[in-house]
């Protein structure tokens, strides 16, 4: 970078060669400062960041702890679905023993809404002012006339004002119409001007339509489509992640359900082991039993006393699972108790009335017919932009001017004595039109993909509406099965405990006979509890669930810039899409909902033993295998 003194004037010239610029360090250090490079990775402490302080809430309770008193909370499942849409900000859906954000919040709908406005604001008429004061002097060189080798340097200093107001409104056909207004007030320094000073004004108006490219209705008011379009998506989106949620309270609940009663039943399954743990060594302290009978026994009571445990931890896992659907604490010195006893009647489900649901109000197909819509505003746009541009151009424009003369006296030009006027016709298109070809032929092949996607949509909700309906069957078929087998495996047990007290078996049938009745304690509510969370997910693939619920969206307002700008009143705008709370549907009680299944140790109604008295010796026959 060179400098040179010119006029007065410092000037700084940069010489760029092909390969090196050679800069002055003031002038490197100058731009530094202006704008300098990032040439090192910068990243801030942690503690430097905003706080995000965690909630402060009491250790959850674990299975060392189990017998900690609780303070009850009862909760029927009306009551869990609707707590869960109040605190419904951000969606939490449930994964396995565990709940997890979808990302989807109340505010998404109403932040793609925005979008509509900003589309029709391409239309709004826009409105353009410029002033400003200016002053021009040029030095200018001239022969001097008295001496031809002489010169001599001179200059014309103008003083003006320039105002120029204009309005432009573009249409919906595409088109754009433009009136504006220019004034020119301007003062030399010299007397060589007939008008001194002098103001040129002029009126004017405008206007330019496509006829081929960009013209059209239909094509300039497809963006605006297209914000209608993402906000309907981004609804039905919100829609099916709030379907998620109440069925995943709804699956949670009658998991926490399912957890509590293989809890009770392991549980009598390990007293059940301490009784026959006692009696067995009961018998051997008697010697009517061996040290094999009791070792088993008291391995089998370690066993259950393991499965016991595990079914404790399941079940705070569900109950924890369950308070973050609701988004409650996942402890508060307060356990939750579900009173809502399960559904233990057939549902009669009729397929095809299935099938007509689903395909009207699935959100899944739904969002795919809109993508569909979509993709045929887009290719609308392609084609227009396929067009030549041809462009009809019309002008007319009133000419002033007004100034005073050397002598002193002003005058003007009468309004519309000096007029201008265009109209024509402008034409331009790429040789081959190949990017507007090619992009209007990836819009035709994405709307053939599309229409691949919602026949596939509809053959996979088909798929899953067939599975959900035969998992209906098969769950409340197990259901039954296992209530007989229940019932067989309780009077099992009282056979096989009976005849072990008898002392006239070993241990072993009695092992097997707890362990039957306890699974089958746990599988029949199981397969009744997933009978129940099945039937809400057919209410959830046909997207009816929040419906059959008594759940709508209200829209929450709040107040925003208007058009006026922040100098004027603020507006109402959709702020969120909350739900509102579900009507009740399932019934409820003040017992826990597990005590549904008739939950009764069959070993407890049976009358504690006699003591056992060891019996007397009796002497072997003559002639008998050992005998004298």
């Amino acid at each position: 970078m060179a400098a040179r003194l010119f006029g007065g004037i410092l000037l700084f010239v940069t010489v760029c060669g092909p390969a090196v610029v050679a800069q002055s360090a003031h002038a490197q250090n100058l731009l530094s400062l202006v704008l300098p490079e990032q040439r090192t990775i910068q990243v801030r402490d942690p503690s430097e960041l905003a706080p995000a302080p965690m909630p402060l809430t009491p250790p959850p309770p674990t299975v060392a702890e189990w017998n900690t008193e609780r303070e009850p909370i009862l909760l029927s499942l009306d009551e869990a679905i609707r707590i869960a849409l109040a605190n419904s900000t951000v969606v939490r859906v449930l994964t396995g023993v565990a709940a997890a954000s979808t990302g989807s919040t109340i505010y998404d709908t109403a932040i793609t809404n925005a979008g509509i406005d900003r589309q029709r604001g391409l239309f709004d008429p826009r409105i353009q002012v410029q002033n400003g004061f200016n002053r021009t002097e040029s030095p200018s060189a001239q022969f001097d006339p008295l001496d031809p080798f002489l010169a001599s340097l001179h200059g014309l200093r103008t003083d003006d004002y320039q105002l120029a107001v204009g309005i432009a409104k573009p249409t919906v056909t595409g088109g754009t119409f433009g009136l504006g207004v220019n004034a020119r007030p301007q003062h030399y320094d010299s007397d060589q001007f007939p008008l001194n000073p002098q103001s040129r004004s002029s009126v004017q108006m405008d206007f330019t339509q496509p006829l081929l490219q960009g013209g059209g209705i239909a094509a300039n008011v497809a963006p605006i489509v297209l914000a209608r379009i993402d906000t309907e998506r981004s609804f039905f989106q919100f829609k099916d992640s709030v379907q998620t949620l109440v069925i995943g309270v709804i699956q949670g609940y009658w998991a926490l359900v399912a957890a509590r009663t293989d809890v009770w039943a392991r549980e009598q399954q390990v007293q059940q082991l301490q009784q026959a743990y006692d009696l067995a060594e009961a018998k051997f302290r008697l010697k009517l039993e061996n040290k094999q009978e009791v070792s088993q026994t008291k391995v089998s009571l370690a066993n259950f006393t393991a499965a016991r445990i595990a079914a404790r931890g399941v079940m705070l896992q569900r109950e924890t699972a369950l308070r973050t659907l609701l988004r409650l604490p996942p402890a508060d010195g307060a356990e939750i108790i579900p009173t809502t006893p399960p559904l233990k009647e057939r549902m009669e489900i009729q397929w095809e009335p299935l099938l007509e649901l689903a395909a009207e109000r699935r959100p899944e197909i739904i969002e795919l017919k809109l993508i569909l819509e979509a993709d045929e505003q887009q290719l609308l746009l392609a084609q227009n932009q396929a067009l030549p541009q041809l462009d009809a151009v019309a002008l007319y424009r009133w000419n002033g001017l007004e100034g005073e003369t050397p002598t002193g006296n002003m005058i003007s030009t009468r309004p519309g004595e000096f007029t201008d006027w265009t109209l024509g016709v402008n034409f331009s298109v790429p040789l081959g039109l190949r990017t507007e070809r090619a992009a209007l032929r990836q819009r035709e092949l994405i709307l053939a993909r599309d229409r691949a996607n919602i026949e596939q949509g509809v053959l996979l909700a088909t798929q899953q509406l067939a599975l959900s309906l035969q998992n209906t069957v098969q769950f409340y078929e197990q259901y039954q099965a296992y209530t007989a087998s229940r019932t067989a495996a309780r009077e099992n047990v009282l056979l096989q405990w009976a005849v072990f007290r008898a002392n006239r078996q070993i241990f072993l049938n009695v092992l097997l006979a707890i362990t039957d009745w306890g699974n089958a304690v746990s599988a029949e509510a199981q397969s009744l509890l997933q009978y129940n969370t099945e039937l809400a997910r057919l209410e959830q693939q046909t997207g009816t669930i929040l419906e059959t619920h008594g759940v709508r969206f209200y829209e929450e307002r709040f107040e925003s810039i208007g058009p006026l700008g922040r100098c004027g009143p603020s507006r109402s705008y959709p702020a969120g899409l909350p739900p509102t709370p579900n009507v009740d549907r399932y019934s409820s009680g003040d017992v826990p909902a597990e005590n549904s299944f008739n939950l009764e140790d069959p070993i407890r109604r049976i009358p504690r033993p006699e003591p056992i008295e060891r019996p007397e010796p009796v002497e072997p026959a003559p002639g008998a295998e050992g005998g004298p």
